[in-house]
């Protein structure tokens, strides 16, 4: 047979589908647009959303509804700093959080996080969120990119799952050295990982534009150029990208589909129809097996 196909053919069970989401405009942005040396601004530690943030959050929100997203996403993962927690459950998190709710529905975000002057938001009908640090911003340097003790986020998105965060105080973040492209893609291939080990098939990511843009360059290689820059093109703030992550080395835990199906129920022949006739034996040494079922 000669040629080959152009494209790739993967088993479905190896694959994952993620939905990766920079965060909502944060007042570092602002500054930092305006000005590069803002960014190392001791006034904007772990930055929260804008006015204008929020609006893009709210227009996400629709987007992903409409689509049919928000109901096929199984596990919403986000950074552990306060913009990417603030565009996570403001996206992909319940409506409203209304007094008197049930006792076991906790609010995955209290009222006015960040002077943010939004209502709090239900954990009610949606997935889980859970805190990841391995897709944190570039570290060090810049405070807007140091986050807060774990024990106040869980103070703040009392529903988000903090168990992953191995340490109460911000050990990763150094004031003197900052993060290089190459370690941040090291990590970035770590958080990607890790999510094999998972066992969710359609996760949403909320992260920043640097981890992203550091850790899609690693991908894409194999593709034709253009694909390759549609993949590693720069994240507007608060922009969803959907791709599907292959895993070609057996890194994934699952070793079955669940939709595949074995065929040849109840057992007979079954050879291609252009080879029947040459593998098929003689009338005479032909044995026969009758099944019988009863419906």
């Amino acid at each position: 047979m000669e040629g080959r196909a152009d494209s790739s053919l993967y088993p479905l069970h190896r694959s994952k589908t993620l939905h990766l989401v920079r965060h909502a405009q944060g007042i570092h942005n602002v500054a930092g647009e305006k000005d590069h040396k803002a960014y190392s601004s001791p006034k904007f530690f772990d930055a929260h959303i804008t006015p204008l943030g929020w609006s893009q959050v709210d227009n996400l929100r629709e987007h992903v509804n409409e689509c049919g997203l928000a109901k096929r996403i199984e596990l919403v993962i986000t950074s552990p700093l306060l913009r990417t927690m603030q565009t996570a459950v403001g996206v992909f998190g319940g409506e409203s959080y209304l007094d008197g709710m049930d006792v076991h529905v906790h609010p995955l975000m209290i009222e006015n996080v960040g002077n943010s002057n939004r209502s709090a938001i239900s954990s009610l009908n949606c997935p889980p969120f859970i805190a990841v640090e391995t897709c944190r911003e570039r570290l060090g340097v810049n405070p807007c990119d140091k986050r807060r003790n774990t024990s106040e986020y869980k103070l703040l998105f009392p529903a988000i799952d903090f168990s992953l965060m191995e340490n109460e105080e911000d050990i990763l973040w150094d004031a003197d050295k900052r993060e290089s492209n190459e370690a941040l893609a090291t990590r970035g291939l770590k958080f990607i990982n890790w999510l094999w080990t998972r066992p969710e098939k359609e996760i949403a990511i909320v992260t920043h534009s640097a981890f992203l843009e550091c850790t899609l360059q690693m991908f894409g290689n194999d593709c034709h150029p253009s694909i390759k820059n549609e993949i590693n093109k720069h994240f507007a703030n608060c922009e969803l990208r959907s791709m599907v992550l292959v895993d070609t080395n057996m890194l994934a835990m699952v070793d079955t589909s669940s939709s595949n199906y074995p065929g040849q129920k109840p057992h007979g022949l079954g050879l291609p129809s252009d080879v029947a006739h040459e593998e098929l034996p003689k009338k005479e040494d032909q044995n026969y097996t009758c099944y019988c079922w009863i419906l």
